[in-house]
């Protein structure tokens, strides 16, 4: 009989040993990898934690790469906005200069070095980060702003600022007197007349008053405005004044004061008396109406040429949807400033001579954009105002029918009805009264429409138009980025962490780019005769606007307002990322108490295990020399 011998690999001693070193492998890859397992069934109960901290670590690390990438596109857009700000300071120390020596093209030094900036300014208007032009809003694979050669001189098919400027300064100076003409009337009056009712070309006549002696003056009235005065055959006294006051297109006013007098020669600014023996008032009358002429040459010549250029940089430029108006002043030359339509301006009548009240009545009615308005004494509700609501209050009203995400300004007696959607803007008063109360507010055509710029002189000779035409057919488009409703902060959406967005977009045409561009642009291209009459004047009067137009003025967007905006989506950036990094150290303990392996545990128990399978390997040799002799 024979015993066989024991197998070892089936045996319960062989499996252990088995066991064994599969542990042993287990742990020397725990040792080197630091992870429990490397497949999920061997991770333990915890790894649903780990998971979903991995799931929200992956989150973090994609908000990071979000955050680096919107903080470099701030910081090139911040640096950007400091260039402009540069270049206005610039601009606007050279324009406010007393210098205006011109050189043989009619500018000054001021002037060229504008033009430079000019260059500069549209440079980097057109700054990229990587493949995104940072000034375009969602058009952000688009440059920005079109080249400044073109935006100046025009290309073959469209006209550039250049020629805007020029049509727009011989509409408005016509003849030479801006656009008034001046007769003598049979009765031996002189009268100044508007050349078309309801031009936008010219000068405006505004108001009319006289200290006289004997002197008649009437007006202004009419359709077109005019003024008349009649010495009726008698000498007004020394010192004795007739004044007149003009709206200039840019909005601004200017006054001619003329002065009786008996001085030889005749001091500027006066006209002279009749001093002939017997006297001869005829003569004095002549005097007026000759002084009366050319005072009108001289501001058409001067201030009315600057504030024709302003108007033209924003017919050229000022894309942006709105209509303007300002509030209509009666039996008054000048009114203190705090007389000045502002938001606080009551909607109902008021009476006396200085009243700028636009005058609506109980039951009147206005239509906007299709939507009706009611005037009631009190107890508004709806679409229902009371008369003895403010001006902003009705701008308010118009704003939320329009749905404008830039509202209506009132600022310095100039209304500013602000549209997103310059087609669809009609207001019309649906009464005679409140059609009237429209007039006074200075809106001069109804229904108020907006005309998309960039606007073009209607006809041709310019001298002779009387109308202003959309010219985007034929007509240069300075911005080229995007277009449409909504700010331009925006037009680039980041999220940087699971319930926070920040909002970093930026475009050329905002208002405050947009009015420096439009300045400097105006100041740098306006050139004029080096020997003409009026040349300092002209270019004395156009420094004075373009030094205020870049001046910080209240209730208009600053370049440090972007820059505010842009620190404020920063700051969110900063707070989101402190989270983050304190949520990132508290997500990798769970992941790394889920699924890490302590290194002295796992050597403690492979140093077991070692000794665990040497005893076995002992006891599996001792059985290994195992007979039925030493069994026995």
């Amino acid at each position: 009989m024979s015993i066989s011998s024991i197998n070892y690999s089936s045996s319960v001693l062989g499996a252990q040993i088995r066991n064994i070193n599969q542990q042993l492998t287990d742990l020397s890859t725990q040792l080197s990898t630091g992870k429990l397992s490397q497949n999920y069934s061997g991770m333990g109960t915890n790894e649903g934690f780990a998971i979903a901290g991995r799931s929200q670590l992956s989150n973090i690390a994609a908000y990071t790469d979000t955050i680096t990438n919107v903080n470099v596109n701030i910081n090139l857009a911040n640096t950007a906005l400091q260039s402009l700000t540069t270049i206005r300071n610039t601009v606007q120390t050279g324009s406010a200069s007393t210098a205006q020596d011109l050189n043989v093209n009619g500018q000054t030094v001021a002037q060229n070095t504008a033009a430079a900036q000019f260059g500069s300014m549209v440079g980097v208007l057109n700054t990229q980060s990587g493949n995104r032009y940072l000034f375009s809003g969602t058009a952000f694979n688009t440059q920005s702003v079109a080249n400044a050669g073109d935006i100046i001189n025009g290309t073959t098919t469209q006209a550039g600022f250049k020629t805007v400027m020029a049509e727009r300064q011989a509409a408005d100076l016509g003849a030479g007197t801006g656009r008034l003409v001046q007769t003598s009337l049979p009765s031996g009056a002189v009268q100044v007349s508007e050349d078309v009712a309801g031009s936008p070309f010219g000068l405006k006549i505004a108001a009319v008053s006289s200290t006289l002696t004997g002197a008649t003056v009437t007006g202004p009235s009419g359709s077109p405005v005019s003024f008349s005065v009649n010495l009726n055959g008698t000498n007004p006294n020394n010192g004795d004044k007739l004044s007149v006051q003009f709206t200039l297109p840019d909005g601004s006013t200017e006054q001619i004061d003329l002065t009786a007098s008996t001085a030889t020669p005749t001091p500027v600014g006066s006209f002279a008396i009749d001093a002939s023996v017997p006297v001869n008032p005829a003569n004095t009358q002549t005097s007026l109406n000759t002084a009366l002429n050319t005072a009108i040459k001289k501001l058409a010549g001067t201030s009315l040429v600057a504030a024709s250029a302003v108007t033209a940089g924003d017919n050229f430029f000022n894309t942006a949807s709105s209509v303007t108006g300002t509030s209509a002043v009666t039996n008054q030359i000048a009114l203190p400033a705090s007389n000045i339509a502002t938001g606080a301006t009551a909607l109902a009548a008021a009476s006396g001579p200085d009243s700028i009240a636009p005058g609506f009545s109980a039951g009147d009615t206005i239509s906007v954009n299709g939507t009706t308005l009611i005037f009631v004494n009190s107890g508004a509700t709806g679409n229902q105002l009371n008369v003895g609501d403010s001006i902003q209050t009705l701008m308010s009203k118009i704003d939320s029918i329009t749905g404008t995400s830039k509202p209506s300004t009132i600022h310095g007696g100039v209304i500013t009805i602000n549209t997103d959607d310059a087609a669809s803007l009609n207001i019309s008063g649906s009464t005679p009264g409140a059609t009237a109360a429209l007039g006074s507010l200075g809106f001069s055509s109804s229904p108020i429409t907006a005309t998309q710029p960039p606007l073009r002189v209607g006809s041709s000779p310019a001298s002779g138009a009387t109308t202003l035409v959309n010219g985007s057919a034929n007509t240069v488009k300075w911005y080229t980025g995007n277009e449409g409703p909504g700010s331009a902060r925006s037009t680039a959406v980041a999220r940087v962490d699971d319930s926070v967005t920040v909002q970093y977009g930026a475009q050329a045409d905002e208002d405050a780019i947009r009015q420096q561009l439009q300045a400097i642009a105006v100041f740098g291209t306006f050139s004029t005769s080096p020997t003409g009459q009026y040349s300092g004047g002209q270019v004395a009067a156009l420094s004075l606007r373009v030094t205020q137009a870049l001046t910080k003025q209240p209730g208009q967007q600053r370049l440090e307002d972007i820059q505010t905006d842009l620190a404020m989506a920063q700051n969110t950036m900063k707070d989101a990322s402190t989270r983050q990094t304190q949520a990132k150290a508290q997500l990798q303990s769970i992941v790394d108490q889920a699924e890490s392996a302590s290194p002295d545990q796992v050597a403690s128990e492979i140093l077991s295990l070692q000794n665990a399978l040497q005893a076995s390997y002992q006891v599996t040799s001792n059985l290994a020399q195992l007979s039925l002799v030493k069994f026995l």
